[in-house]
């Protein structure tokens, strides 16, 4: 169930810092979830490092750490994506 759990979080995740990101990101939505998984997962190290991976109630502060993990890894996954098999498909 904690696979489960984590590729929906990702998805979610994945998401949301695609429609912050300012443009179109090209990624496609399967690769959007490895980025927003990715994000959780340091967006969580992150948080544990600051002493807030535990807190009374919502973690707020985690969650937060977790969309700017996000939103900066599906930024840079995308030009990534872009600079590699992104450029293959413009021309097909």
């Amino acid at each position: 169930m904690g696979w489960l759990w984590a590729i929906i979080v990702g998805f979610v995740l994945g998401l949301i810092a695609k429609a912050i990101l300012p443009g179109k990101q090209h990624s496609p939505l399967w690769l959007t979830t490895i980025f927003g998984m990715l994000g959780a997962i340091v967006g969580n190290a992150i948080a544990r490092a600051a002493g807030v991976d535990e807190t009374s109630g919502i973690d707020w502060s985690r969650h937060a750490f977790q969309l700017v993990a996000a939103i900066i890894i599906v930024g840079v996954g995308d030009m990534a994506y872009m600079a590699t098999l992104g450029k293959r498909k413009q021309r097909i």
